[in-house]
């Protein structure tokens, strides 16, 4: 059974920032596009250099969905469910974040 794992406070993430955490031995990209509480969380190994790096990329939108472009090629993942614009097959695992009590926990 998956259970829900602290990682840090809401207030440690900067809006329009990411960060990388340890969610047993994978890396995970934490997104906060904005200044309200919601996130988004992705691997952040990108899948085309197998570098951590994801969480450290540009944030945009396009065609209404948010989007985050490696900063190695920029190639972009949606923030949604790690789906790769350039190339599906190289899309990334998407995970379920969430905040509660002020902390951000995903599920593991």
């Amino acid at each position: 059974m998956s259970q829900w794992v602290n990682i840090c406070k809401i207030d440690d993430i900067i809006p329009a920032t990411g960060v990388c955490a340890l969610l047993g031995n994978e890396h995970v990209a934490i997104i906060r596009p904005r200044h309200d509480e919601q996130l988004f969380a992705i691997s952040n190994i990108d899948p085309f250099f197998e570098a951590s790096v994801l969480s450290r990329g540009l944030i945009a939108e396009h065609q209404g969905e948010l989007w985050v472009a490696s900063p190695l090629k920029k190639q972009r993942f949606r923030l949604t469910d790690g789906h790769c614009m350039e190339d599906e097959s190289h899309s990334v695992k998407h995970y379920d974040v969430r905040v509660k009590d002020g902390n951000v926990q995903l599920k593991g």
